[in-house]
């Protein structure tokens, strides 16, 4: 076996917990063979070069591997490895969400009460207006 499905292969080597969630994967547009967009049937091949898009980050695997049935995680790992260049941009995202300001803190007294709703009626402002947690 020397080729495989895409939608198989990302599913055997767990990037994927079913591989109906691989299928909507590929068909949204977010996994690429060669820089090349694919459908799930696409068949993948040891040397080619994987990108996947997931939560704001492209990973980049060259697959060293291929195989139709899901093994266990050490196995799985067997198949691929991943390129120095994403290593490096999954390091930075990394630090970067890691960093990066909770958006919850940016509400100060979050939603108002009936009474602070009475209040800034009381004041002029009318509730249609677009009420902002900074006010």
């Amino acid at each position: 076996m020397d080729k495989v499905r895409i939608d198989k292969w990302l599913w055997a080597a767990r990037f994927y917990k079913t591989r109906s969630l691989a299928t909507e994967e590929i068909q949204k547009g977010r996994i690429s063979i060669n820089d090349q967009v694919v459908k799930p049937a696409r068949d993948v091949k040891v040397g080619d070069l994987v990108s996947i898009r997931r939560e704001g980050l492209t990973r980049s695997i060259e697959v060293l591997g291929v195989s139709e049935v899901r093994g266990p995680a050490p196995q799985a790992q067997l198949l691929y490895v991943e390129t120095p260049e994403s290593l490096k941009a999954k390091e930075v995202h990394s630090l970067q969400r890691r960093f990066a300001r909770e958006p919850a803190l940016s509400i100060e007294n979050g939603r108002p009460t009936k009474r602070d709703r009475r209040d800034i009626e009381q004041a002029g402002h009318a509730w249609d207006d677009r009420w902002s947690a900074s006010l």
